[in-house]
């Protein structure tokens, strides 16, 4: 029997929390979504540039308390504002406050808004990378380790405390999102997860079997860097992060079905959907989004060997 396919959501921060969201993070986990994600920006593309946008650990603090058994998490946090130091010792406390129910996406953030927020000129993408390579890494201790010491190229950690660690042993497990190959080694050496929005150069003209093709090329990207460091891949999460790729699992039930099996047949665990927002790039019917939420991994489940 295939492993069940479980689904997620991400909630955008651009509600306030007293006028509709803290309802939204409640009827999620009404509907049976296994994690409630949030985007860790300063602010986002498009129309939401202008209009409101709260911060993502704040936003997931209070979603803590509003909900009691759902996941929670950012997808995905970067370097492009982060430093291990100060987001370890954030994330520790909202671990403790969610009863150990926090997944941290990571990824190594982009050219977008939050690249020059704070004064600097956007890293290229081979800096990026390389912060990304030590950020993990130095994240991973500071979160597993009582005490850490540390002094790299782009962060350093002087005799850091983080006591009395996660709720959740050795830590809170790591979502890495990752497309290229120093990307999809780090996933496999540090994430307990790995996440995708697929090929952006094949969405931006391609077609839904192009850019499953696509997905298919990095899921075997990523065996062959866990086979790099004796890992069985089947061990790690594989998270599709919907919205980014030619395909419209949002139109229908039955295209969610079509679109979620066909992903699910390449070895994902995890089909992560945005909840809908009127007049924005993340429009959908929300009586379709929510039968997709409570019959699609049953139906899922009902056709697959």
């Amino acid at each position: 029997m295939a492993t069940s396919l479980r689904l997620s959501t991400v909630i955008l921060p651009v509600r306030r929390w007293q006028e509709g969201g803290r309802e939204v993070w409640r009827r999620a986990e009404e509907l049976g979504f296994r994690t409630a994600f949030t985007y860790d920006h300063l602010s986002w593309r498009g129309s939401f540039r202008d209009g409101p946008w709260f911060g993502a650990l704040p936003t997931l603090t209070a979603a803590a308390t509003a909900t009691e058994r759902m996941r929670l998490g950012t997808l995905v946090t970067s370097p492009n504002f982060r430093h291990p130091v100060t987001l370890a010792k954030e994330l520790m406390s909202l671990d403790d406050i969610s009863g150990g129910r926090v997944t941290l996406g990571v990824g190594a953030g982009g050219n977008g808004f939050d690249a020059t927020a704070l004064g600097r000129k956007a890293w290229t993408p081979r800096e990026r990378a390389d912060r990304f390579g030590e950020f993990v890494p130095l994240l991973d201790r500071l979160l597993s380790e009582d005490v850490v010491s540390y002094e790299g190229e782009f962060y350093s950690a002087e005799e850091v405390r983080n006591i009395p660690g996660c709720v959740q042993r050795p830590r809170l497990p790591f979502a890495v999102a990752a497309t290229g190959p120093r990307g999809l080694r780090l996933a496999a050496r540090h994430g307990q997860g790995w996440v995708t929005t697929g090929n952006p150069r094949v969405s931006q003209g391609g077609t839904p079997k192009e850019s499953l093709a696509a997905i298919r090329d990095q899921v075997e990207q990523l065996s062959e860097a866990c086979a790099e460091i004796g890992r069985d891949p089947s061990g790690l999460e594989k998270s599709l992060l919907t919205g980014f790729t030619p395909d419209r699992p949002l139109d229908s039930f039955d295209a969610f079905v079509d679109f979620a099996g066909a992903h699910a047949e390449l070895g994902f665990t995890e089909i992560v959907l945005h909840w809908p927002i009127p007049d924005s790039m993340f429009a959908a019917d929300q009586k379709v989004f929510e039968r997709i939420a409570t019959d699609g991994p049953a139906q899922l489940d009902g056709t697959r060997s």
